[in-house]
């Protein structure tokens, strides 16, 4: 797909990956919709960019609807936002659990819907869905966080099949380790030597490439880390012995309890 003259809308675009993503779109010609929780960021990268920044929480199920109402027609749809799920099941209350399924599983695939219908119509548009690494390969103190990101991925590969016939692209990214901003950034946890990171220029990099050659699934990490979720989704539980011994139960327990205060 041609993004010079598109309309990208991005959600999550306050955070350092989101940013990153915003940038890119506005160096190939896009024009760009941003949307998040944090105006004082978005409006400033907005205004740089000639885009615009619309304002949404998108942990309340109502906003879905008003935010692609307000963006109006788009042709490029990129699901990025996303709340942090890591950490022990008993250690979410009931809340917590709506809240994450909310945003990292039901408020993609509502936008999905509503985006979609519109792009079907016009036979002219791409839905982009930003996942994880663990949404091919589950983690010991990450079972809710996997299992939106699974069920991402599984939304995903179906709903581009569906699409197709309309002339709409469907993508999912599947971002590792990412340094310098994102949730992993952000938690400060130590990887084990020889796990390798990526950047948020790599994400962005990887959506684009994604779009324009309508790919279904790009992962952005280095090459152990991609074997490993291959691995994993063939080999489950040898694959689980594999990260107790590389201490993976460590770096997730690091990311529930440095995550705890953004769930």
């Amino acid at each position: 797909m041609e993004l010079r003259g598109a309309k990208v809308l991005l959600t999550g675009a306050s955070g350092g990956i989101g940013q990153a993503m915003a940038r890119a779109f506005g160096a190939r010609g896009a024009e760009v919709v941003l949307t998040g929780r944090r105006v004082d960021v978005l409006e400033p990268l907005a205004e740089r960019l000639g885009g615009r920044a619309i304002a949404a929480d998108l942990t309340d199920p109502d906003a879905v609807e008003r935010l692609l109402d307000e963006a109006g027609g788009v042709d490029v749809l990129v699901a990025n936002a996303a709340l942090p799920a890591s950490g022990p099941l008993s250690d979410f209350s009931i809340e917590q659990i709506d809240r994450a399924l909310g945003v990292n599983l039901r408020t993609p695939i509502v936008m999905a819907k509503l985006a979609g219908e519109r792009m079907a119509e016009r036979r002219r548009g791409h839905l982009v869905f930003v996942s994880s690494l663990a949404g091919k390969t589950a983690s010991g103190h990450a079972s809710l966080y996997n299992a939106t990101k699974f069920g991402l991925r599984g939304f995903a590969l179906a709903l581009r099949e569906d699409m197709r016939p309309h002339g709409v692209g469907v993508s999912t990214v599947f971002p590792g380790f990412i340094r310098d901003a994102g949730m992993f950034a952000e938690a400060k946890v130590e990887l084990p030597r020889g796990v390798g990171t990526r950047s948020p220029a790599d994400v962005a990099r990887a959506t684009i490439r994604a779009i324009e050659k309508n790919l279904g699934e790009v992962d952005v990490a280095p090459l152990g880390l991609r074997l490993g979720a291959l691995f994993g989704g063939v080999a489950p539980g040898v694959a689980a012995a594999v990260q107790r011994r590389m201490g993976a139960d460590k770096i997730t327990t690091g990311l529930g309890e440095n995550q705890r205060d953004k769930r």
